[in-house]
């Protein structure tokens, strides 16, 4: 992926509402709560920079790593028998398909992109936010965004709210600082939530190996096979822990670094239940 990902206002607004709450948290409610000289605020600034630095790497490496283009050499295995099941939901998700706009093949767990207007591997959804599509090779990178963004909204609000009591309003407070103070905790409490419920959608979709799409694609599936009186599983929910390696890596103490990505492989083949039975 080329620089020119960053000229868009959704990235510049990323990048200033993470420096703007990055200036507040340190620099301001830090510094009137416990003060920045102290252990305790050394100890919160410092964890608090640290969620931030994590967060902007996270990000870059969204941004500019691509999220995943189908070789142009690839040819759909015909002989392959997860290809050849005669059950409509299975098929919709691990027949490879022929993409007129692209005009080539594109395996299992690919889509046509409308915005980047290309097939991408694995594809969760278009992000306006790091102005790139999710998918194999950048889904990491994202998800630990989103983790890192969730952990330090709700850190800020931590320190918003203990601030906030341990203020003597009777002696030094004024409405214009009172103001100030609801409006930090109530934007902090709103990018916790939000975050918070897209971190707990995608722990999901992790768990289940499943993308946004394939989400929605499994509704419409379940609903075809309990209308032919079958049950429906998603073909790519091995285990959990297995999902979780497979999106993460099996080394645990790299699930948390976005540029860890040696576990990924070509992107166009997966393990499947049928593999596994």
């Amino acid at each position: 992926m080329k620089l020119k990902n960053f000229l868009s206002l959704p990235i510049f607004s990323v990048f200033f509402v993470m420096g703007f709450v990055y200036y507040i948290t340190v620099f301001i409610l830090i510094e009137d709560w416990v003060g920045l000289q102290t252990s305790a605020g050394s100890l919160n600034s410092m964890i608090f920079t640290t969620l931030v630095c994590l967060c902007v790497l996270s990000f870059l490496v969204g941004v500019l790593t691509d999220p995943g283009r189908v070789p142009s050499s690839y040819i759909p295995d015909v002989e392959d028998t997860s290809f050849a099941s005669d059950q409509e939901p299975k098929k919709n998700v691990l027949q490879s398909k022929y993409c007129d706009k692209c005009a080539a093949y594109k395996p299992p767990r690919t889509h046509h992109c409308r915005v980047c207007k290309r097939c991408i591997l694995r594809m969760d959804h278009h992000c306006l936010w790091i102005n790139n599509c999710v998918g194999y090779w950048n889904y990491k990178a994202f998800f630990n965004l989103i983790l890192y963004a969730t952990i330090g909204s709700i850190h800020s609000s931590v320190i918003v709210i203990s601030c906030f009591r341990q203020k003597d309003w009777n002696y030094s407070g004024t409405t214009p600082l009172k103001i100030f103070y609801l409006a930090c905790g109530l934007m902090m409490l709103a990018l916790s939530v939000t975050l918070g419920t897209l971190l707990g959608w995608h722990i999901y979709l992790i768990t289940h190996n499943m993308t946004t799409i394939e989400y929605y694609e499994g509704i419409r599936a379940a609903w075809l096979a309990k209308k032919s009186g079958l049950s429906y599983r998603h073909p790519f929910d091995i285990s959990v822990y297995k999902n979780i390696t497979l999106v993460l890596g099996p080394n645990t103490l790299r699930w948390f670094c976005p540029t860890s990505m040696s576990h990924l492989k070509d992107g166009v083949s997966f393990p499947t239940l049928r593999d596994s039975s």
